[in-house]
């Protein structure tokens, strides 16, 4: 695997705060649709680092990680439900040799990715999606990797460790605050997303 480039200060910085952002929307889109509606009407105050807003949202976020981790100790199921949003993350940072967009920012992008992928294989609404787009956009996360072609994100995608009897297994949600794990959606549904976020 090819080394990260030695972060500058700021780049430490970005990559906190993306991390940070990433983390809160992620455990939200999970499994909580009431901290994720919480996150609609409070993100000026986290971005403000407002102090209350920050120790409830961290809080909250690392309450949803251990419930899941302590039901799935030996991680043979819903630890998984954790990679929500990395298989497009992960494709997006080595075509880009891991010199483009930061771990937190290239995962963001992957949430964004994942909500659309959920609408096109008919397992959400539009409109969710859409409310995952914008709070991601109001994290200043991206939603895109437009400098990365969509097939090169696949071929990253299909030597990926998620890969099961030559399917990609992907975490997607039937809902804001519902999530899973499959290998089971058209292709033609991951085509469309491909189109709609690369290149």
């Amino acid at each position: 695997m090819p080394s990260s480039p030695t972060p500058t200060p700021r780049d430490a910085t970005t990559a906190r705060v993306a991390r940070r952002h990433r983390q809160i929307i992620q455990s939200a889109l999970i499994c909580d649709a009431a901290f994720f509606d919480w996150l609609e009407q409070r993100v000026e105050s986290l971005l403000a680092l407002d102090g209350a807003a920050l120790s409830h949202a961290i809080h909250q976020t690392c309450q949803i990680k251990a419930s899941i981790v302590a039901r799935d100790e030996r991680e043979t199921g819903d630890r998984a439900l954790l990679n929500l949003g990395h298989t497009f993350g992960h494709a997006i940072e080595a075509v880009q040799h891991y010199g483009g967009l930061l771990h937190g920012e290239a995962v963001g992008a992957g949430l964004a990715m994942a909500a659309t992928f959920s609408v096109e294989a008919g397992l959400m609404p539009a409109e969710h999606a859409m409310r995952v787009h914008a709070l991601l956009r109001r994290t200043g996360l991206p939603v895109e990797a437009r400098d990365v072609p969509g097939a090169a994100a696949l071929d990253a995608m299909r030597i990926d460790k998620k890969v099961q009897s030559g399917r990609i297994r992907f975490v997607l949600l039937r809902g804001i605050g519902a999530s899973l794990v499959t290998a089971d959606y058209p292709e033609p549904a991951l085509a469309r997303t491909l189109a709609a976020h690369f290149a």
